[in-house]
């Protein structure tokens, strides 16, 4: 009986997701508004400067944020900068290969700067150190461990938890010499103007849609959505490359349940940090 489960599987696999669909659940045992275990480490990267490793389901990521002092613009004297990179190695999936960033990568590492600039997560003027003089410059990596779908929600939480997990020295400037200098035992933690967190959906035959894909029902979806949400129910950015078009009925469905996801993401967060503060 596994034997045919499995051939059905490998020669017809959307007629095998059809099946499980049709009675409003999937493959793994999820109803179709369903997510998997989601985990959260922080600190997990010591010579960082805030690191979180985030697991939900399979997919795992880990995103390591290091500061370092930068001269401002001439158009942004009192602004710092947020520098998000994801990088996909072959380590994580066999889909991925060596050598410059893919697509994939580099459209995740652009999603990942849109919600950071959109959603005022920090505020760059809050990386100043001085006016015109020097700011900061946060570089943000995230690498993927594990790829098995979903993985922009998991870039963005690992982003968020290691945000929260920074810890930047005090800086001053010598008036004489104008040289800067860093007492490190004196440190602050950055301020975090809003938590956006991002809801992926899957569409299926152009109007089912299933929350939290894994890599086969996004390969298998004629379409997939990201819904980024902050605290005020605000809308920070909508991910959508081509695909299937949604309804208003089926856009509203994603951003109330982007709502609810949020709450859940925000809330298991915090209790990592409080927990962490405890010690």
């Amino acid at each position: 009986m596994d034997r045919l489960v499995t051939c059905f599987l490998t020669v017809e696999p959307l007629e095998y997701y059809r099946k499980f669909l049709k009675e409003n659940c999937r493959p793994d045992g999820r109803e179709l508004g369903g997510f998997r275990t989601t985990t959260v480490n922080i600190g997990s990267i010591t010579t960082a400067d805030g690191s979180a490793l985030v697991k939900i389901g399979n997919t795992t990521v880990i995103c390591g944020i290091k500061a370092e002092f930068a001269a401002p613009t001439i158009d942004a004297p009192n602004q710092g900068y947020i520098v998000p990179n994801v990088d996909l190695p072959p380590l994580c999936s066999s889909r991925f290969r060596s050598g410059p960033p893919g697509e994939e990568a580099q459209v995740a590492s652009q999603f990942i700067a849109d919600v950071i600039e959109n959603s005022q997560i920090i505020l760059k003027e809050d990386l100043c150190i001085s006016n015109g003089k020097l700011v900061w410059v946060l570089y943000c990596d995230i690498l993927c461990l594990d790829y098995d779908g979903n993985l922009l929600d998991a870039c963005m939480c690992s982003l968020l938890a290691a945000l929260k997990n920074v810890q930047l020295p005090a800086v001053k400037i010598h008036e004489r010499t104008g040289l800067a200098q860093v007492n490190m035992n004196e440190k602050t933690s950055l301020t975090i103007g809003k938590h956006p967190v991002s809801t992926s959906f899957a569409v299926f035959d152009n109007t089912l849609l299933i929350v939290d894909p894994t890599g086969e029902e996004e390969s298998l979806a004629t379409g997939t959505i990201t819904i980024v949400i902050d605290e005020e129910n605000r809308l920070c950015c909508v991910h959508k490359p081509g695909g299937s078009p949604l309804t208003g009925e089926n856009l509203q469905d994603c951003i109330s349940r982007a709502i609810t996801r949020h709450k859940e993401v925000k809330m298991l967060i915090d209790k990592i940090i409080e927990s962490i503060k405890a010690k």
